[in-house]
């Protein structure tokens, strides 16, 4: 079983995804990249192809009808073979320094007694022109161990949970049944909280994973 499947929805997205796919990469066979096609009419399909081709065993691509952006996380949720899932855009991107560390910590704790439901690191607003990137951390959580809700402090103002922080256990995930709405925008926060009620362990690492 891989370690950690990541789930890229695509739609249209040529020029972004590829840089994408590129710092998922370096996490090797650990990693499963599933490359999710939404009916695209640019070259994201060929894209796609040409990355399954060139790592059978770690890149696929899945093509189907365009059903927005909450369908093509379905989509990865229902082919997901990893312990752990996560989604990221095809704009986005991930920290080479703070992924490794990320892997080698759910390695880790996939090899322990406890089950992990939910593992939560910081992600970064990388918008253009601005010096100085806003960086969304969780000073609230304890650190360096596994926790439950009851160890969690109180969020300060600003301070959320976003899709792009939280990598969740497969498992868990399709056991919520969770099932995000066709053609709808915006359902990161459906992704993020809906699956709430079914955590109970959590672990937080205090780096800057993940690239918005």
């Amino acid at each position: 079983m891989k370690l950690l499947t990541f789930a890229i929805p695509s739609y249209n997205s040529q020029d972004y995804m590829e840089h994408c796919i590129l710092s998922l990469l370096p996490g090797g066979d650990d990693v499963e990249i599933l490359i999710v096609d939404d009916g695209s009419k640019d070259r994201t399909a060929e894209i796609a192809d040409e990355y399954e081709r060139k790592y059978p065993g770690i890149v696929r691509a899945i093509h189907q009808e365009n059903g927005g952006h909450g369908e093509a996380v379905n989509a990865g949720i229902r082919n997901a073979t990893g312990l752990f899932f996560k989604v990221v855009d095809s704009d986005d991107w991930v920290d080479y320094e703070a992924y490794m560390k990320i892997l080698k910590k759910l390695r880790e704790l996939a090899g322990g007694d406890t089950v992990l439901d939910m593992f939560i690191a910081n992600y970064v607003y990388e918008k253009e022109g601005v010096r100085h990137k806003k960086i969304m951390r969780y000073s609230s959580l304890p650190q360096d161990k596994i926790f439950t809700w009851n160890e969690a402090g109180r969020f300060h103002k600003g301070q959320y949970i976003l899709m792009h922080s939280v990598i969740y256990r497969t498992a868990m995930l399709k056991l919520s049944q969770l099932e995000l709405p066709k053609h709808t925008f915006y359902v990161d926060n459906l992704f993020a909280f809906e699956p709430l009620p079914y955590v109970k362990n959590l672990y937080y690492l205090d780096v800057n994973f993940y690239r918005y």
